[in-house]
Protein backbone atom coordinates (compact mmCIF):
# COMPACT_ATOMS: atom_id res chain seq x y z
CA UNK A 1 0.00 0.00 0.00
CA UNK A 2 3.10 2.34 0.86
CA UNK A 3 4.38 2.07 -2.65
CA UNK A 4 1.08 2.42 -4.34
CA UNK A 5 0.41 5.60 -1.94
CA UNK A 6 4.37 7.17 -3.67
CA UNK A 7 3.08 6.03 -7.30
CA UNK A 8 0.10 8.68 -6.88
CA UNK A 9 1.52 11.09 -5.06
CA UNK A 10 4.27 11.46 -8.13
CA UNK A 11 2.25 10.98 -10.30
CA UNK A 12 2.66 14.05 -11.73
CA UNK A 13 5.96 13.59 -12.12
CA UNK A 14 5.98 10.87 -14.51
CA UNK A 15 7.04 13.04 -17.46
CA UNK A 16 6.42 12.07 -21.03
CA UNK A 17 9.83 13.56 -22.64
CA UNK A 18 12.20 13.61 -19.48
CA UNK A 19 12.85 11.92 -16.88
CA UNK A 20 12.22 13.45 -12.89
CA UNK A 21 14.78 13.31 -9.99
CA UNK A 22 11.81 11.10 -8.45
CA UNK A 23 12.91 7.08 -8.69
CA UNK A 24 11.15 4.03 -8.52
CA UNK A 25 10.33 2.72 -5.57
CA UNK A 26 12.87 -0.27 -4.36
CA UNK A 27 12.42 -3.96 -5.68
CA UNK A 28 10.25 -2.57 -8.69
CA UNK A 29 10.20 -3.28 -12.43
CA UNK A 30 9.25 -1.65 -15.32
CA UNK A 31 8.20 -2.68 -19.20
CA UNK A 32 8.36 0.49 -21.56
CA UNK A 33 6.97 0.27 -24.88
CA UNK A 34 7.92 3.64 -26.88
CA UNK A 35 7.10 4.21 -30.70
CA UNK A 36 8.27 7.38 -31.98
CA UNK A 37 7.00 8.55 -35.29
CA UNK A 38 8.94 10.96 -37.30
CA UNK A 39 6.75 13.24 -39.64
CA UNK A 40 8.34 14.18 -42.96
CA UNK A 41 8.77 13.52 -46.69
CA UNK A 42 9.66 9.49 -45.54
CA UNK A 43 7.80 8.82 -42.71
CA UNK A 44 9.54 6.94 -39.98
CA UNK A 45 9.36 5.16 -36.57
CA UNK A 46 11.96 4.26 -34.20
CA UNK A 47 10.32 1.25 -31.34
CA UNK A 48 12.20 1.44 -28.13
CA UNK A 49 11.36 -1.68 -26.02
CA UNK A 50 12.77 -0.48 -21.88
CA UNK A 51 13.01 -2.24 -19.29
CA UNK A 52 14.05 -0.39 -15.98
CA UNK A 53 14.72 -1.53 -12.44
CA UNK A 54 14.43 0.14 -8.61
CA UNK A 55 17.88 -0.88 -7.16
CA UNK A 56 17.62 0.93 -4.02
CA UNK A 57 15.11 4.30 -2.68
CA UNK A 58 18.06 6.23 -4.53
CA UNK A 59 19.41 4.68 -7.86
CA UNK A 60 17.59 3.34 -10.62
CA UNK A 61 18.66 1.56 -14.10
CA UNK A 62 17.28 1.38 -17.69
CA UNK A 63 18.37 -1.09 -20.16
CA UNK A 64 17.33 -0.24 -23.92
CA UNK A 65 17.08 -1.36 -27.30
CA UNK A 66 16.39 0.88 -30.60
CA UNK A 67 14.92 -0.57 -33.44
CA UNK A 68 13.53 1.82 -36.71
CA UNK A 69 13.66 2.78 -40.20
CA UNK A 70 15.04 6.33 -39.81
CA UNK A 71 18.54 5.58 -41.32
CA UNK A 72 17.10 2.79 -43.95
CA UNK A 73 14.29 1.03 -46.01
CA UNK A 74 13.52 -1.49 -42.90
CA UNK A 75 12.74 -2.11 -39.43
CA UNK A 76 16.02 -2.90 -37.84
CA UNK A 77 17.63 -2.72 -34.35
CA UNK A 78 20.59 -0.44 -34.29
CA UNK A 79 21.80 -0.64 -31.04
CA UNK A 80 21.52 -0.30 -27.23
CA UNK A 81 21.97 1.74 -24.27
CA UNK A 82 22.07 1.78 -20.31
CA UNK A 83 20.81 4.46 -18.46
CA UNK A 84 21.13 5.22 -13.96
CA UNK A 85 20.01 7.91 -11.60
CA UNK A 86 20.82 8.28 -8.26
CA UNK A 87 18.75 10.57 -6.09
CA UNK A 88 21.12 12.94 -3.68
CA UNK A 89 18.85 15.02 -2.22
CA UNK A 90 15.40 14.38 -0.81
CA UNK A 91 13.69 17.30 0.68
CA UNK A 92 9.95 16.19 1.51
CA UNK A 93 6.78 17.45 3.73
CA UNK A 94 3.20 17.39 3.38
CA UNK A 95 1.58 17.75 -0.02
CA UNK A 96 5.18 18.60 -1.78
CA UNK A 97 8.30 17.73 -1.93
CA UNK A 98 12.27 18.24 -3.83
CA UNK A 99 14.51 16.23 -5.26
CA UNK A 100 18.02 16.09 -7.16
CA UNK A 101 19.40 13.36 -8.81
CA UNK A 102 22.10 12.52 -10.91
CA UNK A 103 22.47 10.63 -14.31
CA UNK A 104 24.31 9.15 -16.33
CA UNK A 105 23.69 7.09 -20.57
CA UNK A 106 25.56 4.92 -22.45
CA UNK A 107 24.97 4.07 -26.39
CA UNK A 108 25.92 2.25 -28.73
CA UNK A 109 24.74 2.18 -32.09
CA UNK A 110 24.83 0.63 -35.41
CA UNK A 111 23.84 3.51 -37.81
CA UNK A 112 25.27 6.05 -40.40
CA UNK A 113 25.61 9.40 -39.03
CA UNK A 114 23.89 11.08 -41.70
CA UNK A 115 20.27 9.61 -42.83
CA UNK A 116 18.22 8.82 -46.26
CA UNK A 117 15.43 11.08 -45.49
CA UNK A 118 17.88 14.12 -46.17
CA UNK A 119 19.69 13.07 -49.02
CA UNK A 120 22.39 11.85 -47.03
CA UNK A 121 23.09 14.58 -45.05
CA UNK A 122 25.17 14.79 -41.71
CA UNK A 123 22.92 15.02 -38.89
CA UNK A 124 23.59 17.95 -36.51
CA UNK A 125 21.82 16.76 -33.17
CA UNK A 126 23.55 14.49 -31.20
CA UNK A 127 20.79 11.83 -29.73
CA UNK A 128 21.89 8.68 -27.80
CA UNK A 129 18.81 7.31 -28.06
CA UNK A 130 18.66 5.93 -31.36
CA UNK A 131 20.97 7.90 -33.74
CA UNK A 132 24.59 8.28 -31.94
CA UNK A 133 26.64 6.04 -29.86
CA UNK A 134 28.24 8.05 -26.76
CA UNK A 135 28.10 9.08 -23.48
CA UNK A 136 25.65 11.71 -21.65
CA UNK A 137 26.28 13.00 -17.96
CA UNK A 138 23.83 15.38 -15.77
CA UNK A 139 21.47 16.69 -13.21
CA UNK A 140 18.05 16.95 -12.86
CA UNK A 141 15.97 18.77 -10.31
CA UNK A 142 11.97 18.39 -9.57
CA UNK A 143 9.87 20.51 -7.05
CA UNK A 144 6.11 18.71 -6.26
CA UNK A 145 3.19 21.55 -4.87
CA UNK A 146 0.17 19.48 -4.49
CA UNK A 147 -0.91 18.71 -7.72
CA UNK A 148 1.87 20.95 -9.35
CA UNK A 149 5.28 19.13 -10.58
CA UNK A 150 8.26 21.25 -11.62
CA UNK A 151 11.42 19.86 -13.54
CA UNK A 152 14.52 21.13 -14.50
CA UNK A 153 17.62 19.30 -16.05
CA UNK A 154 20.67 20.11 -17.69
CA UNK A 155 23.01 17.35 -19.72
CA UNK A 156 26.49 17.11 -21.24
CA UNK A 157 26.36 14.82 -24.64
CA UNK A 158 29.69 13.37 -26.28
CA UNK A 159 29.57 11.48 -29.22
CA UNK A 160 31.82 9.07 -30.51
CA UNK A 161 31.78 7.18 -33.73
CA UNK A 162 28.94 4.88 -34.44
CA UNK A 163 30.11 0.86 -34.73
CA UNK A 164 29.64 -1.04 -38.26
CA UNK A 165 32.52 1.45 -39.34
CA UNK A 166 30.25 4.44 -39.23
CA UNK A 167 32.33 7.15 -37.95
CA UNK A 168 31.25 10.98 -37.67
CA UNK A 169 32.00 13.12 -40.81
CA UNK A 170 34.24 15.95 -40.69
CA UNK A 171 33.38 18.93 -38.64
CA UNK A 172 29.94 16.72 -37.61
CA UNK A 173 29.01 17.56 -33.92
CA UNK A 174 30.12 15.34 -31.20
CA UNK A 175 29.46 17.66 -28.17
CA UNK A 176 27.02 19.63 -26.94
CA UNK A 177 24.51 20.17 -24.08
CA UNK A 178 20.82 19.42 -23.73
CA UNK A 179 18.10 21.25 -21.77
CA UNK A 180 14.77 20.69 -20.37
CA UNK A 181 11.90 22.11 -18.10
CA UNK A 182 8.58 20.14 -17.41
CA UNK A 183 5.61 21.39 -15.80
CA UNK A 184 3.00 18.49 -14.76
CA UNK A 185 -0.42 18.60 -12.99
CA UNK A 186 -2.77 16.33 -12.15
CA UNK A 187 -6.12 16.95 -13.40
CA UNK A 188 -7.95 13.95 -12.12
CA UNK A 189 -8.87 12.51 -9.36
CA UNK A 190 -10.04 15.05 -7.23
CA UNK A 191 -9.89 13.19 -3.93
CA UNK A 192 -8.80 9.90 -4.22
CA UNK A 193 -10.88 7.13 -2.40
CA UNK A 194 -9.24 4.20 -4.48
CA UNK A 195 -6.05 2.75 -5.91
CA UNK A 196 -8.18 1.92 -8.92
CA UNK A 197 -9.49 5.57 -9.76
CA UNK A 198 -7.89 6.10 -13.21
CA UNK A 199 -4.85 9.46 -12.79
CA UNK A 200 -5.08 11.73 -15.34
CA UNK A 201 -2.23 14.06 -16.16
CA UNK A 202 -1.38 17.12 -18.47
CA UNK A 203 2.16 18.35 -19.34
CA UNK A 204 3.83 20.98 -21.24
CA UNK A 205 7.68 20.42 -21.84
CA UNK A 206 10.53 21.99 -23.22
CA UNK A 207 13.34 19.96 -24.73
CA UNK A 208 16.25 22.20 -26.54
CA UNK A 209 20.02 21.25 -27.29
CA UNK A 210 23.15 23.34 -28.24
CA UNK A 211 26.11 22.05 -30.01
CA UNK A 212 29.39 22.61 -28.61
CA UNK A 213 31.55 24.98 -31.19
CA UNK A 214 29.07 25.84 -33.58
CA UNK A 215 25.79 27.89 -33.63
CA UNK A 216 23.78 24.93 -34.25
CA UNK A 217 20.77 24.29 -31.44
CA UNK A 218 16.45 24.46 -31.39
CA UNK A 219 13.64 24.50 -29.08
CA UNK A 220 10.44 22.85 -28.94
CA UNK A 221 7.69 22.45 -26.62
CA UNK A 222 6.20 19.06 -25.75
CA UNK A 223 1.99 19.15 -24.77
CA UNK A 224 1.38 15.49 -23.46
CA UNK A 225 -1.07 13.41 -22.07
CA UNK A 226 -0.79 10.70 -19.75
CA UNK A 227 -3.48 8.05 -18.06
CA UNK A 228 -2.23 5.97 -15.31
CA UNK A 229 -3.94 2.87 -14.35
CA UNK A 230 -4.90 0.45 -11.17
CA UNK A 231 -1.41 3.14 -9.93
CA UNK A 232 0.73 0.94 -12.56
CA UNK A 233 -0.43 0.72 -16.10
CA UNK A 234 0.57 4.21 -18.19
CA UNK A 235 -0.22 5.28 -21.27
CA UNK A 236 1.67 8.62 -22.78
CA UNK A 237 0.33 10.11 -26.03
CA UNK A 238 2.62 13.08 -26.70
CA UNK A 239 3.56 15.46 -29.76
CA UNK A 240 6.53 17.79 -30.59
CA UNK A 241 6.65 21.48 -32.05
CA UNK A 242 9.97 22.69 -33.39
CA UNK A 243 9.84 27.19 -31.75
CA UNK A 244 13.13 27.92 -33.24
CA UNK A 245 16.30 25.60 -34.43
CA UNK A 246 18.64 25.14 -37.25
CA UNK A 247 19.91 21.54 -36.59
CA UNK A 248 19.75 19.04 -39.10
CA UNK A 249 17.80 16.04 -37.46
CA UNK A 250 15.50 13.30 -36.74
CA UNK A 251 13.42 13.40 -33.85
CA UNK A 252 11.80 17.27 -35.52
CA UNK A 253 8.40 17.74 -34.27
CA UNK A 254 7.89 14.04 -33.46
CA UNK A 255 4.78 12.45 -32.17
CA UNK A 256 5.45 10.10 -29.00
CA UNK A 257 2.74 7.16 -28.03
CA UNK A 258 3.85 4.78 -24.81
CA UNK A 259 2.45 1.95 -22.39
CA UNK A 260 4.42 1.16 -19.30
CA UNK A 261 4.01 -0.96 -16.32
CA UNK A 262 5.11 -1.44 -12.83
CA UNK A 263 5.59 -4.48 -11.38
CA UNK A 264 6.07 -3.64 -7.10
CA UNK A 265 7.77 -5.62 -4.49
CA UNK A 266 9.78 -8.22 -7.40
CA UNK A 267 12.60 -8.93 -5.20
Amino acid sequence: MFLVMCTRTMAQELYVSSEPASNMPRNSIGLRLTAEVMPGKDLGLRTIPEAMIGITKNLMGHSTLYISDLHQKTQKIEGFGFYAKYRFISIDSLHRHFRMAAYGRYSSIKNPTYTRNFSGRALDEINLEGDNSGLQGGIVATQLLHKLALSASLNYNHAFNNSGGYDLLPGQANRGFAYTFSAGYLTFPKVYTSYKQPNINVYLEFIGKTNVGSAKNYLEAAPALQVILNSRTRIDVSKRFQLYGNMQRMTKNMFLFRIEHTLFNVF
